[in-house]
């Protein structure tokens, strides 16, 4: 949870009793997030600071807290939702927030994750979402005699049912709007013909499309959807381009099977990419004019005396860049730490916004996926990537004569309004010179 993040004041009903509590603003300068899962359902006692649901930003999957303690009357959006900041997200009916008598203290904002501070902090555990229970509840939620006749012949526990009646009761509507979700169709046995339309979609009686056997539909959500709009941004805005060399980075190799052996390198993971991250380093600190950005409003380009060097991580979340702050001052060893932890957190989901913002460089290896080269978008705010292929045992002329040789091939992808063609060609030249011949590196590891 990203500390000093506002929430917004809850919001009262009429009879001051229902509490609403909506989407704040993260610390991100986001104007959405995507709701990822509920850690409560309706009917569910909670406390104050207890996280109540996951919200998946284009940084970071947060945690919620809530900033009141009450029982839950309703969840105002669903899982995969996109709410935006400010939106109402969850009603609580705090009947001792009503009660208690007013204070002539001024009320002040409320920190996520840091509530005013209450008597007990402890955590329940979990509370499974409606959506995913189907196990009655022993509780008796309050429901009109109707509802509650209509809810038993349809095998509705009305726990799991928003009351949209007075003081939250539930109604006849309520119960059979939960139905469709409560009650999913039955899927169509094997060996059934449906007839499909000519577009390869089956529609439903309620003209939705359901996806057939041939085709399915993922939601474009969370990081996807934030890593395509950047993408898009990087192909319309920026006017890339891009140079490659290949290297013999033999004595690279060799260099790091030696350090392996050595105590100072002991229990860490000695990658290839982190020399390469090194030799980069090098070279920013030769063309300083490669670690800039572009100032549109103003019309200026912004150079940076700081790198906080991007490592693109592959997750089950999609593409993330945590980055290395002040990554310039940190020696070999150093780096390979902080680039087995920028993997490590990115790959389990605990990376923070403050990891994964003010990147100013980034490095891409498409070298671990047995590929010998790749052409790499520049990130927005950034303007260059660089992008290290696979290693590989080659044919190569040295010192004229034919040999078998360790092999990679760099690509460098840079923003035409900041980088001209002349100094990406040199920096990347400086950087391929640094792994040819690793000694040059020596004082700097």
């Amino acid at each position: 949870m990203t500390k000093g993040a506002l929430v917004p004041e809850p919001a009262a009903d009429d009879d001051g009793h229902v509490l609403e509590f909506r989407l704040p603003d993260l610390g991100e300068g986001l104007a959405d997030g995507d709701l990822v899962s509920w850690a409560v359902a309706v009917g569910d006692t909670v406390e104050l600071n207890q996280t109540i649901a996951e919200v998946e930003t284009a940084k970071a999957v947060v945690a919620l807290p809530s900033p009141f303690s009450g029982v839950v009357v309703e969840l105002l959006a669903q899982p995969g939702d996109t709410v935006p900041v400010g939106a109402p997200l969850i009603r609580v009916r705090n009947d001792l927030e009503v009660s208690a008598p007013p204070t002539a203290e001024p009320r002040t904002n409320v920190l996520v994750g840091y509530g005013p501070e209450a008597e007990s902090t402890s955590r329940r555990g979990k509370a499974t979402p409606s959506m995913a229970s189907n196990t009655p509840s022993t509780h008796r939620a309050a429901a009109t005699p109707t509802a509650r006749k209509l809810a038993k012949e349809l095998g509705i526990d009305l726990w799991f049912v928003a009351g949209s009646g007075p003081e939250g009761a539930v109604t006849v509507d309520d119960v059979r709007s939960a139905v469709p979700v409560t009650q999913p169709r039955t899927p169509a046995r094997l060996g059934d013909v449906v007839p499909a339309p000519s577009n390869g979609h089956v529609t439903d009686g309620d003209g939705l499309i359901e996806p057939t056997a041939r085709e399915e539909r993922t939601p474009v959500a969370g990081i996807r959807k934030r890593t395509a709009a950047a993408m898009q941004a990087s192909s319309r805005t920026i006017p890339q381009a891009s140079t490659f060399v290949t290297v013999d980075c033999t004595a690279s190799m060799e260099l790091l099977d030696h350090l392996r052996t050595t105590k100072s390198f002991e229990g860490l993971t000695l990658t290839p990419l982190a020399l390469v991250a090194k030799a980069t380093l090098a070279a920013i600190a030769e063309y300083p004019g490669i670690n800039t950005a572009w100032d549109e409003q103003n019309q200026e380009i912004v150079t940076k005396h700081y790198v906080n060097l991007g490592i693109a991580v592959a997750s089950e979340r999609g593409l993330m860049v945590p980055n290395l702050k002040e990554a310039q001052t940190l020696s070999l060893r150093e780096l390979c730490r902080e680039i087995s932890w920028a993997a490590d957190t990115a790959r389990s989901g605990n990376a923070t916004p403050n990891d994964l913002r003010g990147g100013t460089f980034t490095l891409t290896n498409v070298g671990v996926f047995g590929v010998d080269a790749g052409v790499p978008l520049v990130n927005p705010g950034e303007a260059a990537i660089l992008c290290l292929g696979s290693i590989r045992k080659r044919p190569w002329v040295f010192r004229d004569e034919l040999a078998v040789r360790w092999v990679t091939t760099l690509c460098l992808s840079f923003d035409h309004r900041m980088v001209d063609g002349e100094l990406g060609a040199r920096f990347l030249a400086t950087t391929a010179g640094f792994l040819e011949d690793p000694l040059t590196l020596l004082s700097r590891i």
